[in-house]
């Protein structure tokens, strides 16, 4: 009965995973692509690597839209390398954005239209990033509670460069716990690998999710989830904003890091 019981699948989660092996279709869906596209008009932004502009993207698709879903089904979609952009930090010294192609927004936007649904609800309630009812001001209020309950001790964590170090490996090996469509997965490797344009130079990207894409966000918190359920199974109470964490625990300093 045993042997029987290990060998036997959770119907609910054998439907989800056939659902997921189809994710190409729904992503490619009429529907799904015009949500797409609205996002990417409203949210306007720079040219990337090949100048198109954002306006210009209603009369590219007229003329190639079924051209762009072949080839996303049948997987010869490959991404343009993201323009490179130093932008200044609040607090001093430079961040660097990749802004993508105009046509690479909209595959991202699509992409991550259908991927959140599905993974974000395995999240931790105390990641607060880049998440669709969360926000900076409920990690504060959280911070404040925890304080209140004379938890004093504060570890501030920020992993540095976070977003220009993601394994590509350990983020897709993550991804497809939950992504049984090898297209997408296919696809979204492509994304990390396509490198980057500094000025007329092609830089290879081994690593690394630059900020400026739609999907680099939902990656950064799939490879950061495990360091919350890490924090969680040790009973730290704690928010993380990103790739900002910060602990507070009623123990000594030293015994919390």
């Amino acid at each position: 009965m045993n042997t029987m019981m290990e060998h036997m699948v959770d119907p609910a989660q054998q439907q989800n995973q056939a659902l997921t092996k189809t994710l190409m279709e729904e992503i490619c869906s009429q529907e799904n692509m015009n949500r797409a596209y609205k996002r990417v008009v409203s949210n306007k932004g720079a040219p990337g690597i090949d100048g198109m502009k954002v306006d210009e993207l209603s009369n590219w698709i007229k003329v190639n839209k079924e051209f762009l879903i072949n080839k996303l089904l049948d997987g010869t979609y490959s991404p343009q390398p993201v323009k490179k952009v130093m932008i200044p930090k609040p607090n001093g010294g430079q961040r660097m954005l990749g802004i993508p192609a105009v046509i690479d927004r909209l595959v991202q936007q699509a992409i991550l239209q259908i991927l959140e649904p599905i993974i974000d609800p395995h999240f931790s309630c105390n990641s607060y990033g880049f998440r669709s009812g969360k926000s900076a001001h409920q990690a504060l209020k959280a911070a404040q509670e925890y304080v209140a309950d004379k938890r004093t001790y504060v570890v501030d964590i920020d992993i540095e460069k976070f977003f220009d170090r993601v394994n590509h490996d350990m983020v897709m090996v993550r991804l497809a716990k939950y992504v049984k469509d090898k297209r997408l997965l296919q696809i979204v490797g492509k994304f990390l690998r396509s490198g980057i344009m500094d000025g007329e130079t092609y830089i290879k990207r081994t690593e690394g999710t630059p900020q400026g894409g739609a999907l680099s966000p939902l990656l950064a918190n799939i490879m950061l989830d495990d360091l919350d359920k890490e924090l969680e199974k040790r009973g730290h109470k704690f928010c993380r904003y990103a790739d900002d964490c910060v602990p507070r625990v009623q123990r000594k300093l030293h015994e919390a890091i």
